[in-house]
C-alpha cells in the first residue's frame, strides 16, 4: 500500500513483499522503476518538481532512511480509545494499519535482486560510479558472492549533470549543450554521444537488469528518459553509492550502526564533506515535514 510522505510517493512494504513485487516484474511484459527515496531526496524534491514527478513515478519506491522511517512511523499512529488500546497491544503502528513499513538500504536490495537474478538466470548490467576500477571490482566483487550470476556489462557512464550544478560550476567538460538542453524539462545534461554508446552496449548485452549509479537525482531521471530506448530490461534501479561499497572503494559502517540507523554517522566521520547532505536529510526534512 503506497503513502505520500512531503509529496513523494512511498510503498510500505516488507522486505519480503518487496522481493516478490522484483519477482513478478521479471515475470510480467512492462518495464519497471525501483527507487530508493530517502529525506535528502524529499528535500531536494521540493525545490525540484521535475525530480518530484519522476519520483512518483516510480514503480517501486522503498523506504531508505532512518529519518524517513520514522517519519512514517509517526505519520500512521492512529489515535485510539482505551478499548481499542487494549485489543491493540504488542502490535506496532504499521500492523494496526493493514501495512508494514520497513526501512530497506539500497544496497542491501541490490545484492537481493542480484541473488533473485542467479536463481533465475536474467542478466543484470551496472552503470555509474564515474569510475573504470569501482566498476570492475564490483563485477568481481559480485561474482564472488553469486558465482552464477550473468553480469552482461558495465560502464562507468557518460558524463553528466544537473542544470543547476552545470551553472554552478561553469563545467565545459560537457560538450554539445545547447540553450535548449539547459531549459528543458528534464534539466539533465548529458554527453550526448558517451550516452548514445551506452544505450547501445545495453540493447547489444540485453539485460533484464540495469543498477544505475550516478547519485542522487541524476540516477532517477536518466531511467525516466531512457528506459524506453531499452525495450529488453524489465527493471531499472537507482543505487546510489552502492557500487562504491561492493567494490570496497568506500566502507560500510558496522552492522550495529546500520541496523539503529546510525550508518549517517558513520559516513559523515570518514567524510566531513557530506556534512551539508546530513543537514538536508536532518534539519531541512525536519522543518519540511512540521511546515
Amino acid at each position: 500500500m503506497p503513502t505520500t510522505v512531503l509529496g513523494v510517493k512511498i510503498d510500505t512494504v516488507s522486505h519480503t513483499e518487496a522481493l516478490e513485487r522484483v519477482a513478478g516484474f521479471l515475470l510480467s511484459k512492462g518495464q519497471f522503476k525501483i527507487f530508493t527515496p530517502n529525506p535528502e531526496m524529499l528535500v531536494k524534491a521540493q525545490k525540484d518538481a521535475y525530480f518530484a514527478k519522476v519520483l512518483n513515478s516510480g514503480d517501486l519506491n522503498l523506504c531508505d532512511g532512518m529519518g524517513l522511517w520514522l517519519a512514517l512511523r509517526l505519520s500512521f499512529r492512529p489515535k485510539r480509545s482505551g478499548v481499542e488500546k487494549s485489543r491493540l497491544d504488542g502490535r506496532d503502528s504499521s500492523t494496526r494499519l493493514g501495512m508494514t513499513i520497513e526501512r530497506i538500504a539500497g544496497v542491501d536490495f541490490m545484492l537481493d535482486i542480484c541473488r533473485l537474478a542467479e536463481e533465475q538466470g536474467k542478466g543484470v548490467y551496472l552503470l555509474g560510479s564515474g569510475s573504470d576500477e569501482v566498476i570492475k571490482k564490483t563485477v568481481e566483487n559480485l561474482q564472488k558472492q553469486f558465482p552464477k550470476l550473468k553480469i552482461v556489462g558495465g560502464d562507468k557512464g557518460p558524463a553528466i549533470k544537473e542544470n543547476v550544478e552545470l551553472r554552478m560550476t561553469n563545467d565545459e567538460s560537457i560538450d554539445n549543450v545547447t540553450i535548449e538542453q539547459l531549459n528543458n524539462e528534464s534539466n539533465l545534461v548529458i554527453h550526448q554521444q558517451e550516452n548514445d554508446r551506452i544505450i547501445n552496449q545495453i540493447k547489444q548485452t540485453e539485460p533484464s537488469i540495469v543498477f544505475v549509479a550516478f547519485g542522487m537525482g541524476k540516477q532517477e531521471k536518466w531511467i525516466y528518459e531512457n528506459l524506453s530506448k531499452l525495450p529488453s530490461v524489465k527493471i531499472f534501479m537507482g543505487v546510489g553509492g552502492a557500487f562504491d561499497y561492493i567494490s570496497g572503494a568506500i566502507p560500510r559502517a558496522p552492522l550495529l550502526m546500520r541496523k539503529i540507523g546510525l550508518e549517517w554517522v558513520y559516513r559523515l566521520l570518514r567524510q566531513p564533506k557530506r556534512a551539508g547532505r546530513v543537514f538536508n536529510a536532518t534539519i531541512k526534512f525536519i522543518f519540511y515535514g512540521i511546515r
